[in-house]
């Protein structure tokens, strides 16, 4: 975990294979890491440069390992000096900021983004300064980033970062949605449904949010709105609340009967929010048939003979 110096996990693995030994040539570095000569010969040159590595005196073609204390402190000690040298910049710009946010007119309370590659890349800077909590709406046809490209996402949660988001019922229907889902859940994102959302909506904190200029047409990712510190932005965060408190709740935590808990709750889950049989069956991965055996079972356990029935049933026995 030498990143923050600038030493990738290949540089710090290596590092530590010479650290064990009492000296290293190319050739045993390279069968204990199981790496071509040549790949590690650049690496024992970069790892030298830093100071971290030193030829053995009496063989010249083998290394040995600096002392860490010795060798990495320096380079520790010269990026805290950067880190705090940043800080107070800073804080001076974020100063000189508020004292010209104070004198917005209303007009400037609203900064636009022009350009795909600009909005995706404000997009990804909110999410990167947030400190405690991302706020967002999701649309099944409208996204600043295709999700499979927002790493920032993961680096937040990574940091502690509350995700809350609202998705559209169609999104849903995206596969391997609920895995992702599920698996983001323990890191702090919690998702809810509701039939349909009017735009999608990033909000960072409570500092700035983000919407698309046009939410529908053609143009809908060709710019952005960033909504600053008003009263504007108090009303685009109360109506997210009320999105959120007005909102199905997706991961559940009610247990039900039988050997296959996680799915049937799915299942009904998906089905309760209006999704047909072969798209829940699409999106937990099992056939129509299976979908419909499942929930013959289901309503058979609940003692119910119609689907709304077992809906009824489901929330009472607080299943879903």
């Amino acid at each position: 975990m030498l990143e923050a110096i600038g030493l990738d996990d290949e540089h710090t693995a290596l590092y530590r294979l010479v650290l064990q030994a009492p000296s290293s040539s190319i050739d045993e570095l390279a069968e204990s890491a199981a790496k071509p000569r040549s790949e590690v010969r650049a690496i024992v040159a970069e790892l030298e440069r830093l100071g971290l590595l030193a030829r053995q005196a009496s063989a010249p073609d083998r290394v040995v390992a600096s002392p860490p204390s010795l060798a990495l402190r320096p380079m520790l000690l010269d990026r805290e000096r950067r880190l705090t040298q940043a800080h107070e910049v800073l804080v001076e710009l974020s100063e000189i900021y508020r004292s010209g946010a104070a004198q917005r007119t209303a007009p400037d309370v609203v900064d636009v983004v022009l350009g795909a590659d600009a909005v995706r890349q404000r997009f990804a800077q909110l999410q990167a300064s947030a400190t405690e909590q991302v706020r967002v709406l999701m649309l099944s046809d409208v996204a600043f980033l295709d999700a499979t490209e927002n790493t920032a996402e993961d680096e937040a949660l990574r940091r502690g970062v509350r995700y809350r988001v609202i998705v559209e019922k169609a999104v849903l229907e995206w596969p391997g949605f609920i895995d992702a889902a599920r698996e983001s859940a323990p890191f702090g994102e919690e998702v809810r449904v509701l039939p349909t959302l009017p735009t999608r909506l990033i909000i960072a904190d409570d500092d700035v949010a983000m919407l698309p200029m046009r939410s529908h047409g053609e143009e809908r990712s060709s710019g952005a709105l960033l909504v600053n510190p008003s009263g504007l932005l108090d009303l685009v965060i109360a109506t997210f609340e009320e999105y959120w408190a007005t909102s199905t709740e997706f991961i559940s935590t009610g247990e039900l009967p039988g050997a296959h808990d996680a799915v049937d709750r799915d299942l009904l889950k998906l089905l309760l929010l209006g999704l047909t049989d072969a798209a829940a069956g699409a999106q937990l991965g099992i056939s129509v048939r299976t979908v419909q055996r499942r929930v013959a079972e289901l309503m058979e356990t609940a003692g119910v003979t119609t689907r709304l029935q077992l809906g009824a049933e489901a929330v009472r026995r607080a299943w879903v």
